[in-house]
């Protein structure tokens, strides 16, 4: 990689934690509703994963999907406007926090329901196969929890039956909302659960993003060359709750700080320095940048008008015939909205 690279990278982490950050704010504030899952600590396994995969591959994730959408190439403005519920959002304000997704870049969404989007995944992968999009990869990212409900079985069993070309991503957090995941998971690693259907499978560290992309770079190749679905257990940890309004009494403060002390962005950074690539100076300078590029996305968001009444009835699967709309905008203008 060039020094520009190593740079883009290294931004990329801080600007999702910055982003992820002013979001808490802006919830705490009322000017950000529903649920807000925040991605700080996990920087290092989206930004490594999306580094090296190719622009055919499709990107599939949960609801903890604001730092997948912006190293997707979704433009932070647009993240933090679809935060807000603006039309300038990438779902134009009506996906909110566990909905974005931009099918341009092949970031085909953040789903809210726990493992729901596991067998969309094995149907996008499906796709291309019919298609003859042979070198395409579906990576399809999911948290531990997920794997103890029918979706991920379903999922895996089929992709190893039809040889689907899938990165299956567990971003291990050590949590399932509140529970340990020796709490309710039977064995102690989730890559074993992949075993049983005779799926490849590993555990790497995700706090180190130089790890995550030497590895997940060796993977997408092997699937792209016809080996079949492969099953990445990526071992992160969440700095804040499972949610704004989770009040953290499962887990011990020193457990958090121990994490903390490996924080991935501080390990990418120690590394840069390390190794002679960049000045601490240099990396300062990024900090700064990228805390004006989460500044203007905050005022841009702010300053993006809120989505129409008229808008209510976009973008579904039913429309409503003339009659129902009818009887909804009669509604509207007698409240006198």
């Amino acid at each position: 990689m060039k020094k520009k690279d190593y740079f883009d990278l290294y931004r990329e982490m801080v600007v999702i934690r910055r982003i992820e950050e002013r979001s808490a704010e802006l919830y705490q504030k009322g000017k950000i509703g529903g649920f807000l899952h925040l991605y700080i600590g996990q920087e290092a396994v989206c930004t490594g994963i999306c580094s090296v995969k190719k622009p055919q591959d499709r990107i599939i994730t949960t609801y903890r999907d604001h730092g997948w959408a912006i190293s997707a190439g979704i433009d932070p403005k647009a993240v933090m406007a679809e935060l807000l519920g603006k039309v300038d959002g990438c779902s134009e304000g009506k996906g909110g926090s566990m909905h974005m997704a931009d099918v341009e870049k092949n970031f085909w969404g953040g789903h809210a329901i726990v493992g729901a989007h596991i067998p969309i995944a094995a149907g996008m992968a499906l796709g291309d196969v019919y298609l003859g999009n042979e070198d395409a990869v579906t990576i399809c990212m999911f948290g531990d929890g997920a794997t103890n409900i029918g979706f991920f079985h379903e999922g895996l069993n089929l992709s190893q039956v039809w040889n689907l070309p899938v990165l299956w991503v567990c971003e291990n957090n050590q949590y399932g909302m509140g529970t340990a995941v020796d709490r309710a998971s039977a064995v102690s690693e989730i890559r074993q659960k992949a075993e049983g259907y005779g799926m490849r499978n590993e555990r790497i560290d995700g706090m180190d993003l130089m790890s995550v992309q030497d590895e997940v770079a060796g993977i997408l190749e092997t699937i792209r060359g016809g080996g079949g679905p492969y099953l990445l257990e990526i071992m992160t940890y969440r700095y804040r709750g499972h949610s704004m309004g989770d009040p953290e009494r499962y887990r011990e403060k020193d457990e958090v700080r121990k994490w903390e002390a490996e924080d991935p962005i501080g390990i990418f950074r120690k590394y840069l320095m390390d190794n002679s690539i960049a000045t601490e100076k240099e990396l300062d300078d990024q900090d700064v940048e990228a805390e004006r590029i989460t500044q203007e996305a905050v005022d841009f968001a702010e300053a993006s008008p809120e989505p129409g009444d008229e808008t209510l009835f976009e973008h579904i699967y039913f429309e409503p015939t003339p009659i129902e709309y009818r009887s909804y905008a009669l509604k509207k203008k007698s409240e006198g909205k």
